[in-house]
């Protein structure tokens, strides 16, 4: 049995009714690199995986993971920030949560590792869902009108055309390319 992501308006830094995205040039945002990242489990094998997913849900119940969906504006059409690892893998920015962490709480604290989005001084900004295993919640991140991002050097991070995305879900996973389908209720509001 498989449950399909559902996409949350994250209301934090962002105004308007939840409907409206408003998105900007990917050339207002500055990116830097860090020291590498250890590579995700999403690269160990499926037996592999499905393995360790039971073993932790026996031991801890369910998982949960958080991601953040993050569009920006390039050549008039929207794109989502998506990590690259290996040159190959594609996965949104986000990860699990520890027991007992409220959504909105981790999500700020995975993309702070993940692409360093913290302020100076120091305040947060800002696959498949087997459903005895985890629970991937994704998040629209209403991302303010410039950012710098810091990647690990090991990760690219990317903007990809959602219409690349779309339906491709041998390059970017089932969930990655679903994004569009989830997106399709939300209006765009580009900015210059």
């Amino acid at each position: 049995w498989r449950r399909w992501p559902r996409l949350c308006p994250c209301t934090h830094g962002g105004g308007g009714d939840g409907r409206g995205v408003e998105i900007y040039p990917l050339s207002r945002y500055y990116f830097g690199a860090k020291d590498a990242a250890a590579v995700p489990r999403g690269l160990e094998t499926a037996a592999d995986r499905a393995l360790r997913l039971k073993a932790n849900f026996a031991a801890h119940g369910l998982r949960t993971s958080v991601h953040g969906v993050l569009l920006v504006e390039l050549f008039d059409h929207p794109h989502v920030l998506l990590l690259q690892v290996r040159n190959s893998s594609f996965v949104l920015p986000g990860g699990r949560l520890r027991p007992s962490e409220a959504d909105v709480q981790g999500l700020k604290r995975k993309l702070s590792s993940k692409l360093s989005v913290v302020r100076g001084d120091g305040e947060d900004t800002t696959e498949d869902v087997d459903d005895w295993q985890e629970c991937i919640k994704l998040f629209l991140i209403r991302l303010p009108m410039s950012r710098r991002f810091v990647v690990p050097r090991n990760m690219k991070l990317l903007a990809v055309p959602l219409s690349q995305i779309h339906g491709n879900a041998q390059v970017y996973g089932p969930i990655i390319s679903g994004i569009p389908n989830l997106l399709s209720k939300f209006s765009f509001q580009c900015h210059q």
